[in-house]
């Protein structure tokens, strides 16, 4: 570890080390600035063997990506410490509490820690997913184009999901499971005819999986359709705990609460940047990317002048 970890004052600590963080690091860096990455080492792409649809790194290994990152930021000064942030205060500056060393002080935040997946409760989707358990046709659809697909509903909105799917295949299976037919309007259910999506009442009970690979989902009746794919909607969990401590103002979605955020990723507290999937859980990594080097760009404006403006206050 750096001699200088934990002393004096980073003008930035970036917390996560995923695309977002590493990317605010990285621009934050190269503007000269004293910077610091906490990163937990939990990122949400850990389960897929590939990433997709990032130009120039497509079909990249995320754990690839993540570590030319580090590499990249080192070059600049960056410093990165595996840790665990527990705790933000702020007294003019930040107060930065970790888990495993020594509290460090910060003049500006960015908070990149991303979410967590939670699996629907099926026998099998948690052990298969990122395989042949996928839930991004974005990412994934390219590699499984063709095979016979299913979908497990996790709510009525999975009939978009399902519907967006037979773009990569025309073998779509719905499974309603847990949600009554009942619940589909009447629109969806013409969407669903029109794009050829078979729909399957009843509660799924556990996948079959033989020779280590996904071959069919099996309903509680007995019943087994023959799939390959299984698409499904994970429920996103922000880790947001941080902002929320911080007072940030945070807006409630469908899909978790998650702070509400200007252009740049400032959130309503002052001196507080978000970015990547701690601002919602559709950003992708390319996204996920370019939003950390919004909110770096933004404090290097932003501590400039503030440095300025002292000066001209004397």
């Amino acid at each position: 570890m750096n001699e200088t970890f934990g002393s004096g004052t980073y003008d930035v600590v970036v917390v996560g080390g995923g695309a977002a963080g590493l990317s605010a690091a990285l621009v934050l860096g190269r503007a000269r600035h004293r910077t610091l990455v906490v990163d937990a080492g939990e990122p949400r792409n850990a389960p897929s063997s590939h990433m997709q649809g990032y130009l120039s790194r497509d079909g990249m290994a995320p754990a690839e990506f993540l570590a030319l990152g580090r590499e990249e930021i080192a070059r600049y000064g960056v410093e990165l410490v595996r840790d665990r942030v527990t705790d933000v205060t702020r007294d003019g500056d930040f107060t930065v509490a970790l888990d495993a060393g020594p509290a460090v002080r910060a003049r500006r935040l960015v908070v990149a820690t991303g979410l967590k997946d939670e699996m629907p409760a099926v026998p099998g989707v948690a052990e298969r997913f990122g395989r042949d358990v996928l839930h991004c046709p974005f990412c994934h659809g390219w590699e499984v184009r063709d095979e016979p697909f299913g979908v497990l509903a996790s709510s009525a909105m999975s009939v978009h999901q399902a519907l967006m799917v037979s773009q990569w295949s025309k073998d779509v299976t719905f499974f309603l499971h847990e949600v009554a037919e009942e619940e589909l309007s009447d629109q969806d259910l013409r969407r669903l005819a029109a794009a050829g999506v078979d729909v399957v009442p009843g509660e799924v009970a556990e996948l079959v999986v033989e020779d280590d690979r996904l071959t069919g989902v099996r309903l509680a009746d007995g019943t087994t359709h023959a799939r390959s794919v299984l698409f499904v909607g994970p429920r996103p969990v922000p880790r947001t705990g941080l902002l929320e401590r911080l007072g940030a103002e945070m807006n409630e979605t469908p899909f978790g609460a998650y702070p509400v955020v200007d252009p740049t990723g400032l959130t309503t507290v002052p001196g507080v940047w978000a970015a990547g999937n701690a601002i919602g859980f559709a950003e992708q990594v390319v996204h996920a990317a370019s939003g950390g080097y919004r909110a770096a760009a933004a404090i290097v404006g932003d501590l400039l002048m503030t440095g300025l403006d002292a000066a001209v206050n004397g």
